[in-house]
């Protein structure tokens, strides 16, 4: 590890993998942060104050490393849908998702020290028409289990979307298109920095 390559403070291996899609070199320290929304919290809202409260957790360990923080949540009739609780969660879950359209925020946040950068991006997801079987079938892959508003597009959920407007990487949970003015708000130029970081 060297003083110049990225904190990712998540332990998502879809985050993971979209940094090393890009060419990102990073190492993985994920934070141990309360995730628990504030009472009348706006979802974007709430998905930046995490994202910010992992970047400075892990950064208060690693002076003047370049953290990464991410949060990513569901929202549906201005609520936030989280992980689900268990499988009957996860079909109450896809049953309202059903047939309609939600929006998807992802909040990044770049650390040095105590400096913070954050950016949110949103998308809008437009899903099928859900019958019980899909359901059903769904919830028993157990993929829903450990994801926001119970489905992953990138896994077997991507069977029950319509289409996305908006970037498919902000509903999977790191919109990269974002990465480069996080860089340059920290004055550090992305593109020159891919193979070095």
């Amino acid at each position: 590890m060297t003083d110049r390559q990225l904190i990712l403070a998540s332990g998502s291996p879809r985050r993971r993998q979209l940094l090393e899609l890009i060419g990102v070199a990073f190492v993985v320290k994920p934070a141990d942060v309360d995730e628990t929304p504030l009472i009348a919290e706006n979802p974007d809202t709430y998905a930046t104050r995490a994202a910010r409260d992992k970047a400075l957790e892990v950064a208060a360990n690693h002076p003047g490393r370049l953290v990464l923080g991410a949060d990513t949540v569901v929202e549906v009739d201005q609520e936030i849908l989280g992980k689900p609780a268990s499988a009957d969660d996860a079909a109450k879950m896809l049953k309202r998702l059903s047939g309609r359209s939600h929006v998807v925020h992802t909040a990044l946040a770049l650390v040095i020290d105590s400096t913070v950068h954050e950016v949110v991006d949103s998308a809008q997801v437009q899903f099928l028409d859900l019958t019980d079987e899909m359901i059903r079938w769904y919830v028993s892959t157990g993929e829903p289990m450990d994801k926001a508003g119970a489905y992953a597009i990138q896994g077997l959920g991507g069977l029950l979307v319509a289409g996305v407007k908006g970037s498919p990487h902000t509903v999977v949970g790191l919109p990269v298109h974002r990465l480069p003015e996080l860089f340059a708000a920290h004055d550090l130029d992305f593109w020159s920095q891919l193979a070095e970081i």
